[in-house]
């Protein structure tokens, strides 16, 4: 049970500092979102990350941050592997399920919820 509290906690408090960027800044939702996900690559190249993200369980690894660091963990591997040519396909590679997942789930909203064109 506590780690579904932990995982509320952290997953809640990133999305507040974010929703804190938005209401706060006049930085634009998109450049959050790039914020959140290179951060997250920036955190994971310190070694910062996957401590973090053992204890605070998904509410770590869902929101961009996980995210970020899943590319950096692809791309580190893909280059300890393939040299250069790694960084441009190593991210891809690593977070392609979970990109397909949301696409596919994201179409069958879509098909489910009839959404409307605004007027």
């Amino acid at each position: 049970m506590q780690e579904y509290l932990i995982a509320f906690a952290v997953g809640g408090t990133i999305c507040a500092l974010s929703q804190l960027l938005m209401d706060k800044t006049k930085l634009m939702p998109g450049r959050i979102m790039v914020i959140l996900v290179v951060t997250g690559v920036v955190l994971g190249a310190f070694g910062i990350y996957e401590p973090f993200k053992e204890w605070a369980g998904a509410g770590a690894s869902v929101p961009l941050l996980g995210f970020g660091n899943t590319l950096w963990k692809g791309v580190k591997k893909a280059v300890d592997e393939e040299g250069l040519l790694g960084i441009f396909k190593g991210g891809l590679t690593a977070s392609s399920a979970g990109i397909c997942a949301a696409i596919v789930f994201g179409y069958i909203a879509s098909l489910v919820s009839h959404p409307k064109l605004k007027k």
